[in-house]
């Protein structure tokens, strides 16, 4: 006991788009690679030629674009990755070489101060410091081949 009629209505049918083929994507990819944007009297010359309604092709080269885009940012995302990594394992090294450089400075500067009261022993002997290093590396304190080094 309806008094109202309620017109049928009908879902309207989707219409599928039909994929392109490998020739068509062939023509819309060398088009593409030649000048990536897509101006009007271009894109119906190009859908007439493939066939296909002019918004598809619109719609291709917007997203080829947008895939463009990802895959370059991809590429720089991997390079950023793999020059973090190496500066990582540099900084990594690196503070581990200061760490030692602390122990050594550490190491000598308490040898210093056991040697003497004051700090300063007979490891560091003024002005003959490098005498007595050159003297040790060559065997002795006098001339050598006829020439005196420390005269």
């Amino acid at each position: 006991m309806d008094q109202f009629t309620y017109p049928t209505t009908r879902k309207k049918q989707k219409t599928h788009k039909k994929r392109m083929n490998e020739e068509q994507l062939r023509l819309l990819e060398s088009n593409f690679n030649f000048n990536n944007k897509l101006d009007p009297e271009h894109k119906s010359r190009l859908a007439l030629e493939l066939g296909v309604p002019p918004r598809q092709v619109a719609v291709w080269y917007q997203n080829k674009r947008a895939r463009d885009k990802i895959h370059g940012l991809e590429a720089d995302h991997r390079a950023m990755r793999v020059q973090l990594e190496r500066v990582l394992t540099d900084n990594s090294r690196l503070r581990d070489e200061v760490e030692r450089l602390r122990e050594e400075l550490t190491r000598a500067r308490g040898a210093a101060a056991s040697c003497s009261g004051d700090g300063v022993g007979s490891l560091v002997s003024g002005d003959n410091m490098e005498r007595d290093l050159y003297a040790s590396l060559v065997g002795g304190g006098g001339p050598f081949d006829g020439y005196d080094f420390f005269g």
